[in-house]
């Protein structure tokens, strides 16, 4: 399964120049792990590193004109780092699978004469079979709409690194796709000559953002089982249909799992009503009739939906997921984090987890090398460090202090 193991953003709202893992000029660098957590106080840009991403993947769905105005973004003067006249970049290091040479995306946002967003430049590039070095070779470039396009399977041999593509190469084209709003690898990944492009867009359009609303979840759908649950969750009943019927010792492990966490619960199943809704129901120990979504806790759907979501039969390759502790009792976060750490790091590695938190119980259950601390500056821009750059962070966690506490004590803030 495709994984990033580095991404850059510069000029996007508090993100002015921010990295994480490797990328293609820190190659250096340590990967990012199959989990990623994010902590750090209030408005220290933990939300804008989350939207970074839901951004990509709308400005691939969208067009950058809609995309930065969605989800109340406000337009592309509100997301361009305040003061700033440079272009809102991004810069994606991942590879298809471990066996994969990696492969580097790059994007570049400005605004045109009539303040409008487009698509300034972007680039996909990776290294040739059998080259060792020079740079890699840019199967996808263009500039302002056009520019060159690789068609292809496989980037063949070559003695001679080169960093651009040869004009004399028979499987080049000029391309212009006369639109400067809309991604190339969003139209150029639609085309069969272009396969490697249209694996970028597949990754990208399976990017999977989850800020789970228990109001959402309470409301009753309408029939229909669903594969997966939607960013707010307000088709969990759907997906409880889905798992009950296609995947049912799935299911079952899934109420195993949550009957240890929270023992009053003994099943969870669903009801058809009589206008032909579906109705999720909660049976709890020592109660003849069940409880409906509507009445149970904030906390039991949260947690409920999390391990629903991690039992996903078919996950996501990458995961978001915003400060799931909300509403969580403390013990269920150190239970989710081992969820959360089990599911990216077992032997079988169904999705690569990214998540944001302001809660030290759940960081408590993870390691240095799995941590980013992200801190405002003094002049008002974020700055993002590894826990595990840090020796004597990494020297307190090896004497038994859990990272959590480390930061609830200001022992990590206080070191960046």
């Amino acid at each position: 399964m495709a994984r990033i193991e580095g991404i850059k953003i510069r000029n996007f709202r508090s993100l002015r120049d921010v990295s994480l893992g490797k990328t293609r000029q820190d190659r250096d660098r340590k990967p990012l792990t199959a989990l990623t957590v994010v902590i750090g106080k209030n408005g220290a840009g933990k939300s804008s590193l989350f939207d970074a991403f839901g951004f990509l993947a709308d400005c691939l769905i969208y067009g950058v004109d809609e995309a930065c105005y969605r989800n109340g973004r406000g337009g592309f003067e509100r997301l361009r780092s305040s003061g700033s006249q440079e272009n809102i970049e991004f810069e994606i290091y991942y590879r298809e699978s471990s066996n994969e040479r990696p492969i580097t995306y790059e994007l570049s946002i400005r605004s045109d004469s009539h303040g409008r967003p487009i698509v300034a430049s972007e680039r996909l590039r990776q290294r040739r079979q059998g080259v060792k070095l020079g740079g890699p070779f840019s199967f996808l470039e263009l500039n302002n709409g056009s520019g060159k396009v690789w068609s292809g399977t496989a980037l063949a041999k070559s003695e001679e690194p080169e960093d651009h593509l040869k004009e004399e190469t028979n499987e080049i084209q000029q391309i212009d796709l006369g639109e400067t709003q809309k991604l190339g690898i969003a139209t150029l990944g639609n085309l069969k000559d272009h396969p490697r492009i249209a694996k970028f867009r597949k990754f990208i359009e399976g990017w999977y953002l989850f800020c789970f609303t228990p109001d959402a979840a309470r409301d009753i759908p309408g029939v229909g089982p669903q594969k997966h649950l939607n960013r707010i969750g307000d088709n969990l009943s759907n997906v409880v249909q889905f798992m009950e019927r296609e995947h049912p010792h799935k299911f079952k492990n899934v109420l195993n799992k949550i009957a240890t966490k929270i023992p009053s619960i003994q099943n969870i199943d669903t009801e058809l009503s009589p206008d032909g809704r579906l109705l999720l129901r909660f049976w709890s120990e020592g109660f003849d009739k069940p409880f409906y979504a509507q009445q149970v806790s904030d906390g039991t759907l949260k947690f409920f939906a999390y391990m629903l979501l991690l039992e996903d039969p078919e996950p996501a390759p990458f995961i978001c997921i915003e400060k799931p502790e909300n509403g969580l009792y403390h013990k269920l976060l150190v239970a989710l984090a081992d969820k959360f750490r089990a599911n990216a790091t077992g032997k079988k590695v169904n999705s690569q987890l990214f998540v944001t938190t302001h809660q030290p119980y759940l960081v408590d259950a993870l390691t240095p090398e799995k941590v980013w601390v992200l801190e405002k500056q003094k002049d008002g821009f974020s700055k993002i460090t590894r826990a595990s750059d840090y020796p004597e962070v990494v020297a307190m966690v090896n004497e038994g202090i859990p990272l959590g506490s480390l930061w609830y004590s200001d022992h990590i803030d206080n070191r960046i």
